[in-house]
């Protein structure tokens, strides 16, 4: 394989707008952003009550979510597999190899971690923040918005590195998406199918636009905790 030219018309392929390509990259990115909105209401509220919250149960719930966090994704797609096929429970809703079945799996994937890194976040804020909101007579929601915004960088921070952890996932795609063309092939089953059949140049593309991604994400994150530094000095 020659790297250069594989690189050159993985460029090509890039620059010129292959229909092919860009369906693939369309699928990932409504997936994965479906997917994690739809967590994270959800993975806020759980992270302040783990962080602020005094209950029994507390630190076993937290545990849990941190354990959860290195299943590997082709046991969750195993999982919801077993679930979704029409000998399981869940066989009736015909989700197996759709869109909505990659959807699921990705929301458990990225649940425990945005979890377990906005509960981190919250436990570090200043918890003088959500007190004085409260003691001026600010309402719940609005003190929440306040705390939220006192950690805004460490919650964004779990954000990325949640997305970014559901868009290159591979196992639970292929098992419960099949990586059918144009409805669930996303970038890292297309990279795995292209790759195993010799056929570098749209895989080294893919991958790319990967890249690219990570590249824009850390770096607004850099740009938005510059700005922030130049506001307080």
């Amino acid at each position: 394989m020659d790297i250069w030219l594989t690189t050159q018309q993985a460029i090509q392929l890039l620059m010129s707008g292959d229909s092919a390509l860009w369906g693939i990259v369309g699928v990932s990115f409504s997936v994965s952003l479906l997917a994690i909105s739809l967590v994270l209401l959800p993975a806020l509220l759980l992270g302040f009550a783990l962080a602020y919250g005094r209950f029994p149960g507390r630190w076993l719930i937290l545990s849990l979510f941190n354990t959860f966090q290195s299943i590997p994704t082709v046991v969750i797609g195993l999982l919801l597999y077993m679930l979704l096929s029409r000998a399981g429970p869940l066989g009736d809703w015909k989700m197996l190899f759709t869109q909505q079945a990659m959807i699921l799996g990705q929301m458990l994937i990225c649940l425990p971690i945005l979890v377990s890194m906005m509960h981190a976040a919250f436990q570090n804020s200043d918890r003088r923040a959500w007190e004085t909101a409260l003691t001026l007579g600010a309402s719940l929601p609005r003190a929440f918005m306040s705390l939220m915004w006192e950690s805004r960088f460490p919650l964004l921070a779990a954000v990325i590195a949640a997305f970014s952890r559901i868009i290159t996932e591979v196992g639970c795609s292929m098992m419960v998406g099949g990586n059918i063309m144009n409805a669930t092939r996303n970038i890292p089953t297309a990279i795995a199918l292209e790759s195993s059949k010799g056929a570098f140049a749209q895989g080294v593309a893919l991958g790319m636009v990967l890249l690219i991604l990570a590249l824009g994400l850390n770096f607004f994150l850099s740009v938005a905790r510059g700005k922030a530094h130049l506001r307080t000095n």
